[in-house]
């Protein structure tokens, strides 16, 4: 009698229907918001660095830049080969470091005749801004980068206020285009290039 009984019964196949339409309706429309994911990792995401983007930057833009090992520190300082160095005045120079063990890459500012704390004036059009900044870890120096990157790309003029001194940086054409440079390329490495 049991081979009597059917097991999908149009009740069942209703059901079962009206189940799988749903679900993948669904994941049709979650499909949609891949990208809003939670970070449950509590990891910070801020420096990290995909394959493709670390091997984009050291494939094909690395070229333009001196590299620094640092087996102490594990990681690597990428410095633009054409940036100009004074013997005196005082200069502030960024540099690019990856550190493949995290797969981070950071922005470090070096500050070359002069001491820390400084303050970075940016001027244009009469209006003068100031930047205080002393030596700080990954998120201060980012930190600069981030208020000084659209300064940069609207091509402000820059003073660095040093031992009470006030000197000029990135004050050629040149050393403006090293600078926007240098930018793009850390901004492409953490994909955060619009």
């Amino acid at each position: 009698m049991a081979s009597q009984d059917k097991v999908l019964t149009p009740e069942l196949v209703r059901i079962l229907k009206i189940f799988l339409f749903s679900s993948f309706g669904l994941v049709l429309i979650f499909s949609f918001f891949n990208s809003y994911r939670a970070n449950n990792t509590q990891k910070d995401r801020t420096f990290l660095v995909s394959d493709s983007d670390r091997l984009f930057f050291l494939n094909l833009r690395a070229i333009y830049y001196d590299r620094e090992i640092r087996r102490d520190a594990g990681m690597t300082l990428f410095r633009h080969s054409q940036r100009l160095q004074s013997a005196l005045n005082p200069s502030l120079d960024p540099a690019i470091i990856l550190n493949p063990v995290k797969e981070e890459a950071y922005i470090l500012w070096e500050l070359r005749n002069a001491d820390f704390p400084i303050e970075i004036v940016a001027t244009k059009d009469g209006e003068s801004l100031l930047f205080p900044f002393s030596n700080g870890n990954n998120l201060d120096h980012y930190g600069l980068f981030q208020q000084l990157k659209p300064l940069i790309m609207e091509d402000y003029s820059f003073e660095i206020l040093a031992n009470g001194e006030r000197s000029p940086i990135w004050a050629n054409e040149k050393e403006k285009e090293i600078l926007k440079t240098l930018v793009e390329d850390y901004l492409r490495l953490l994909n955060q290039l619009e």
